[in-house]
Formats: C-alpha cells, structure tokens, sequence
C-alpha cells in the first residue's frame, strides 16, 4: 500500500513539462491542416482553387501517419532500453526542430519529409511521457489525476495554434525573414513564420530538463542490473498477448472515430447541413468549372504564356467561391469548437473520474457505450435538423472520444511490466492507433461511395455507420481487457 507523495519543486516541473509536451503534440499536429494547403500551392505553383490541392493533402496526413507509426513504435523500445526522460526529451526536440527545418523548404519534397519527422517526434514524445509520468507518482488517485490533468492540455493545443496562426497572418509582413525563401510579394509566407514557432518548446523544455530526474523506479532497476531487455516479441507471449491485443483494438477504436469520423465531418459533412443549403447550390456550378479549369492549368506548359492566363482563370473561380466558401467554413469551425470543448471536457471528467475511484471497467463503459445512442443520433437525425442540434451532438462525441484517449494513457503503463512499458504502450498507441485506427479516414469515403443521395448525405450516413460498428468493436474488446480488478485494488 502507498501514500501519496508530497509534491515538491521537482515534481512540480515535471508535471509542468509533461502539461507542455501534452499541449505541443497537439499544437504541432494541428499545424498541418493550417501550413498544409498553402504550403502545397506555392512550393508545387499551383493556383488557389486547384484541386490538386486536396490530392496533395491527402499524401501528407497519410505519409506523415504511417511513418509517425512506425518510428513511434522503435520509439517505445528505446523508452524501455535507454530511459523514459530521454526519449521524451528526444522527441520533442524532433518535433521542435523539424517545423523549423520546414520553414525554410524550398520544394514540395522536403516540406513533406519535415512535417512527417514532425509527427515521428510527437508519437515518440507520447507514449515515453505518460510513462515517466505515471512512474512518478506510485499512489493511484496521485498518479490518475495528474496524468488526466497533464493529458488535457492537449485539448488546448488547437486553440493554442489557431491563435497564433491569426496573429502572424495579420503581421507577418511585418516580421524580418531571417532568411526564409520569399513569396511573390517579397515576404515569406505565413506559414513559414507558424513553422518557426514549432521552436518553443524545445526551448521552454530545454531549460527545465536538467532539474528534473529520470524514473527512479526504471533506473534503479538499471543500476541493479534487474531490468529485463525490452522484446517485441514478448508482447505475445502467452502471458501479455491479451493485453498487447485488447489495448491495440481499443486504441484503434479510439483514433478510428477520431478520424474516421470526427474528422471527416468539418469538411465532409457540415457542407450539406440544412443551414448552407444556399452556399451549396451556388457553390455547384463553381466547383465543376473549378476541376476543367484545373484540368487546363494541367494541361499547359510551365512558364508559358498559356500558363499564365489558366491560373488567372483559376485564381478568378477561386475568388467567386470564398465568400461562399468562408460561409461555410464558419459553420464547420463552429462544429468544430464545439468538437475540441467536448474533448477538453471530457479528458477533465476521466480525471475526476479516477480521482474519485471508480473502477476502471466501468470508467471504460460509461465512456463506450453512450456512443451507440449518440454517434447514429448525430448523423442520422440531428444532422438532417441543421447546425444549433448538430453541434451538441459533435461536443458529445468529442466528450467520449478524447476522453478514452487519456483513458488510454493512465492504463497503458501499468497494463504492462516496467521493461515493456514503453514497447507495449507504443505498440496499442501506434500499430493499433496511428497504423490502424487512423484507416478509417480511408474506410468512410469508401462506404460513403455505397449510399444514395448528394455527396454529404453520404458521408454523413457512412460516419455514423462507421462510428457505430467502431463503439460496437470497442465495447466487446473492452470485455477482455485483462488486470482491471488488479490494477483497481493495488496501492489503495
């Protein structure tokens, strides 16, 4: 039986740091949908408005994914072999320094190589986080609420960086370019400038790490010679199998509605909402025209007069669809700000929730099983309703969802022995997760393409198809999940 510790400066910055780590993994993440575009359109010199755009997009959150998943799992090892402090240190300066590097890309290639070695460094930073944090405080209440607190500075990381992507867009010009390549008006971009601030935390982080110490409990199982060589392959053995699979699933499940559903919605889904039914009848003829003006562009030599005038003509449908298309996209931000409170909301009442001592089984259920109502009653019914229905139902989803992420990171280290806890917390967050779950990105346009109707009442009907078989898969997998009854009565 443990007490719990008294905090002291040390621990104090240790939580600060974590708080910081949590919020930057988000904050670097949410960069790409803001840098992304513009970045496309002038390293490849496509006009705004080109569909190409959008193809381009889509390589980016793939490529970035898959290689976070798998450089994020050999991260995990080395969390087990060489130590939880530095690995996590390790990652957040790779996912400091890469934005930094990508602010200077001067082609399409290097933009995307640096912004996947951005999302390698926060699926390294992660799970080697959690687990230093969680090996800090022995007492379980301790321990659960300030991972639950610390994990919910992730929820503010995309307010953190929409803040100050408005802020440098309304000054970049104003800012030296401390040689950064120009744009046509003689300025860097301003997404070069959001690159440059990936920089901040390895410099808050940096001056903090050398008062704060490494686990104890792993290094002095280390100094003792006691600690066991990490091994992929003893994540299957018959002792820890059911635990490497059930928490792989559930991580799976977990991303699989993030981005099967939640994120396919501001784009996918909002559009066809009663509400914009006028911005979507005139954006139609625009949209057609926008992909043979685009297949022209295409089409001409680069360079050559021809060129010229197809991009002017692309740049001209453009400027017809924005304000139709600012329209619409303020009702989509709208979604999803409601998204992200629901999530910071719920990754609040998972702490309270342990806090208070609820078992984790049941923690698991309460969060699981209110999306078989509310995951079909968004899509399907508040959906049809219009925007002030549809919102609620959003806030609701982003409530369970968020809050099984961290969730997730108060189980995974103790679901684990102390020499895989890196390993098999990497395995369930990154296979399971960032490899698998993120798929459903893939699936629900698929299943979309099934339905009848106009292009957004598919996608709506897909996502909530989608996300009801997800909880339906994560509710069973939740049934195995193994050392909840242990892992609720030790240290009380």
């Amino acid at each position: 039986m443990s007490s719990p510790i008294k905090l002291t400066f040390t621990h104090w910055l240790i939580i600060i740091i974590a708080s910081l780590g949590f919020l930057f993994d988000t904050y670097q993440l949410l960069m790409t949908p803001l840098v992304g575009p513009p970045a496309i359109m002038e390293l490849a010199k496509l006009p705004p408005g080109h569909v190409a755009v959008k193809d381009w997009m889509g390589t980016l959150l793939w490529s970035s994914a898959l290689c976070g998943g798998v450089f994020g799992l050999l991260g995990g090892w080395l969390t087990d072999r060489l130590g939880r402090k530095f690995v996590m240190a390790l990652g957040i300066f790779i996912y400091s320094l890469s934005p930094v590097a990508g602010a200077f890309s001067q082609t399409l290639t290097s933009f995307i190589l640096f912004r996947c070695l951005t999302f390698i460094g926060v699926c390294i930073e992660f799970v080697a986080a959690i687990t230093w944090l969680a090996e800090v405080f022995h007492f379980r209440a301790q321990r659960a609420k300030w991972l639950g607190i610390t994990q919910a500075f992730a929820s503010l990381g995309g307010v953190v960086v929409t803040g100050v992507n408005f802020w440098i867009v309304a000054h970049a010009k104003d800012l030296p370019s401390w040689g950064m390549p120009l744009a046509g008006d003689g300025h860097p971009a301003s997404w070069r400038y959001l690159l440059l601030t990936g920089l901040i935390p390895a410099v808050l982080i940096a001056i903090m790490l050398p008062f704060v110490p490494e686990s104890q409990v792993w290094k002095q199982s280390k100094d003792a010679g006691t600690l066991k060589r990490p091994s992929f392959g003893e994540l299957f053995s018959p002792g820890l199998i059911r635990a490497t699979l059930v928490t792989a699933l559930l991580s799976a499940c977990a991303y699989g509605v993030a981005f099967g559903v939640l994120q396919q919605t501001p784009g996918g889904v909002v559009p066809g909402l009663p509400d914009l039914k006028d911005q979507r009848d005139a954006l139609k003829p625009l949209v057609i025209e926008a992909k043979k003006l685009s297949a022209d562009f295409d089409a001409t030599a680069p360079g050559s007069p021809e060129r010229k005038a197809a991009a002017d003509a692309v740049k001209a449908n453009f400027g017809k669809q924005k304000k139709l298309q600012d329209e619409v996209k303020q009702v989509a931000n709208e979604v999803q700000e409601y998204q992200e409170t629901g999530g910071l909301v719920g990754r609040i009442a998972l702490a309270v929730l342990l806090i208070v001592g609820l078992g984790r089984h049941l923690i698991l259920r309460l969060l699981q099983i209110p999306g078989l109502i509310v995951l079909p009653v968004t899509y399907f019914l508040f959906y049809h309703q219009g925007a002030h229905a549809f919102v609620w139902g959003i806030a609701l989803i982003g409530f369970v969802t968020m809050a099984q992420f961290s969730y997730l990171g108060e189980i995974l280290p103790k679901v684990f022995p102390m020499h895989l806890r890196g390993t098999g917390g990497s395995f369930a967050t990154n296979v399971g997760g960032r490899m698998i779950g993120t798929s459903a990105a893939f699936l629900t346009p698929k299943i979309a393409a099934m339905f009848t109707g106009s292009t957004y009442d598919q996608m709506a009907r897909a996502a909530g198809y989608v996300g009801l078989v997800i909880v339906v898969l994560g509710i069973v997998a939740g049934l195995f999940l193994p050392n909840l009854q242990m892992l609720d009565k030790e240290e009380q």
